[in-house]
This record gives structure tokens, C-alpha cells and sequence, in this order.
């Protein structure tokens, strides 16, 4: 893996599986997705999808097919960098989720520096439409469900013994009240991971500070699901490029959020 632009350089050295070495030199993945440190109740929430050329987002309803080693080292990366794993139960469902691999070098790692050895998934989901029995309920942490005071009560109770249930609206979910029930667990560091239509709600309310995005050189062709569904924006959203790493054709970019005018000038600082 190599860079191909950064206005603020990785380190050439890293440690615990992030460290990808090609001929054309070693990339710190952990350095090249350093978050700033946390502003004490301010969350600070990040992306990750990978797209073809022409925006699609998966192959056969998946995305596996669009992703190779490296998408999947930097997927990883991602999540043990981040207290908390973020997704839509569409997503949940159609990927199979499961709770968050860490390596025990890495959980030593993640607990030395304050975090908890392995992060929860959190699944946003206004009527708990999930299977008690699927394999994200599976795993010493329990995830965190986010819904609403509509969900039915039938599903709350069949779930309340596998999952903490967290009300974060009346009618739907709400954004600010997922990332103000995150804040208050500590968890600050939110990763999303989809579906398109969780990742246009928090970017459309502001809420989204930066996106990673792989970029695998393949055209899926028409009709497929892109990063984004809902609503058209009456104003897009500015990003400015933070990185580019490119193997094997294939580019990883970090975007972030374009500063307003009182914001740091540091691109690594994206936080609100």
C-alpha cells in the first residue's frame, strides 16, 4: 500500500496488524486514521463504505464482493479504532452481522489506552425487526439497540435479554438522541457502517464528521444501491480530502467535513 496524497503524512512504522508493506514502502494504517482526541460528551462519527467507479455499494446485495484484503485490513483498522460500531438492522441483516473481531494483542492494545477491549455494535432499529437468535447476539458484549417508544413491545421484550435497548425517540429514531445516548455510555469515537439511508440521516442533520471511502476499480452497472437513499439535499455537503492510499488499483480516501469558520485548520480535526 502506498500514498498517494496526504496533507497530514502517516507514520512509517505501526504495530498489531495495522501495518500493510508493498515494495513501494509500509503504511501506518493507524496512523493514517488517527482520530483527535475526544472532546469530553462530543461524539465524533465517521463512515466507512466501499463503492465501484459508478457508486455502487454492493454486488448481489452484498458488499463483500467489491472488497479485497486491503479494504478489508483498513475495514478492520477502522473498527479497533473506534469505541463503537454503529448500523442499521437492514444492514445487520442482509451482512450477517456479528459482534467486532478483535485480536488479544489488540484488545491489551485498545484497554491500555482507555478504550474497552472490544467494541459493541450499536443497531439503530425503529421496530426491533431482529432475530434474538441471529449471530450479532452472539458474542461477550452485548450490542446496544437504538429505537423508539413505537417499536412494538413484543419485540422489546424478546430482545431486552440479548441487547440493551436504549429509547432514542418517540416515533423514529432521531440522530442527536443515538449519538447523546452513545456520548453518555463514553462511547465517542462512532464508526457507521450503513446502510445508505442511516448514512444520509446523520450526514443531512450535520452530524457526520468524516468518510472513508474505498474505491474499487469495477463498474457494478445500473440498478444497484449507492452510499445514500432518501430525500434529495437542498445543499450538498462539503468534504475536503484528508488522504489518498491506493493498492492494487484499488483507493482508499479519507474525507472530512469541510471546517466552518471558527473550526480547526488541522485536517485531522473534524469534530463539531
Amino acid at each position: 500500500m502506498r500514498v498517494l496524497l496526504s496533507t497530514s503524512a502517516p507514520a512509517a512504522t505501526g504495530a498489531f496488524g495495522s501495518t500493510h508493506t508493498e515494495a513501494s514502502g509500509t503504511v501506518d494504517l493507524d496512523a493514517a486514521y488517527a482520530l483527535p482526541e475526544p472532546v469530553p460528551g462530543v461524539p465524533h462519527v465517521r463512515s466507512n463504505f466501499v463503492t465501484s467507479v459508478d457508486g455502487a455499494i454492493e454486488i448481489e446485495g452484498r458488499s463483500g464482493g467489491l472488497g479485497g484484503p486491503a479494504d478489508r485490513l483498513v475495514f478492520r483498522t477502522l473498527r479497533w479504532l473506534s469505541d463503537v460500531v454503529l448500523v442499521g438492522a437492514g444492514t445487520v441483516r442482509v451482512e450477517d452481522y456479528g459482534p467486532v473481531p478483535v485480536p488479544a494483542e489488540r484488545q491489551e492494545r485498545r484497554v491500555a489506552e482507555g478504550l474497552a477491549a472490544v467494541p459493541p455494535v450499536a443497531v439503530v432499529s425503529g421496530r426491533l425487526d431482529l432475530d434474538p437468535q441471529a449471530r450479532l447476539f452472539g458474542g461477550a458484549v452485548r450490542p446496544l439497540l437504538l429505537t423508539s417508544e413505537a417499536a412494538p413491545a413484543q419485540a422489546r421484550r424478546a430482545l431486552e435479554p440479548v441487547a440493551d435497548i436504549v429509547i432514542c425517540g418517540e416515533r423514529t429514531v432521531e440522530p442527536p438522541a443515538v449519538l447523546a445516548a452513545l456520548a453518555a455510555r463514553g462511547l465517542l469515537r462512532v464508526l457507521t457502517e450503513g446502510g445508505p439511508s442511516l448514512h444520509a440521516q446523520f450526514a443531512q442533520a450535520g452530524l457526520l464528521d468524516e468518510a472513508c471511502v474505498t474505491l474499487a476499480p469495477v463498474l457494478a452497472g445500473p440498478g444497484r444501491l449507492g452510499m445514500m437513499t432518501g430525500p434529495a439535499w437542498a445543499t450538498p455537503l462539503g468534504l475536503r480530502l484528508v488522504h489518498v492510499l491506493e493498492e492494487s488499483d484499488v483507493l482508499f480516501l479519507r474525507l472530512a467535513r469541510t471546517p466552518g469558520p471558527d473550526a480547526d485548520s488541522d485536517p485531522d480535526s473534524a469534530g463539531r
